[in-house]
């Protein structure tokens, strides 16, 4: 009786599992810290969301344009007392607490071609760098 009391114990608690917080991602060794859509990233003090991409209008890595393109990406940015939603453009810094948040790096790198100027929502990787103040 106690063994099977036992085994029904151990078959209801592996049914109890608590939710995961969140994905995260660590800074390289380069100083970048790199996140997927919806993945929270600790960016030197601030956590940086990327919430969508709003445009890639990137030149094809196979091919000439006239104009490089850019990157818009939509971001909740978390300070510990509170978060903003911002908009940030590829090489553009943005005034963020004391210091500026870049967004310095999108992959994959857009391929011209039949289907190759679509890249998935899932397959976009930023990377953040955050220059603070004093």
């Amino acid at each position: 009786m106690r063994t099977i009391l036992l085994a029904a114990l151990a078959m209801a608690l592996t049914g109890c599992t608590a939710t995961a917080p969140p994905p995260t991602s660590v800074e390289q060794a380069d100083g970048l810290a790199r996140a997927a859509l919806g993945q929270t990233v600790g960016v030197g003090g601030p956590k940086v969301t990327p919430l969508g991409v709003l445009e890639d209008s990137r030149c094809p890595m196979n091919a000439r344009c006239v104009w490089a393109g850019r990157v818009r990406l939509s971001v909740r940015v978390d300070l510990g007392r509170g978060s903003q939603v911002l908009e940030l453009t590829q090489g553009q810094p943005r005034p963020v607490a004391d210091g500026t948040l870049e967004l310095v790096e999108v992959q994959p790198d857009r391929v011209a071609g039949e289907k190759g100027l679509t890249i998935a929502p899932a397959d976009y990787r930023f990377a953040f760098r955050f220059m603070g103040g004093l």
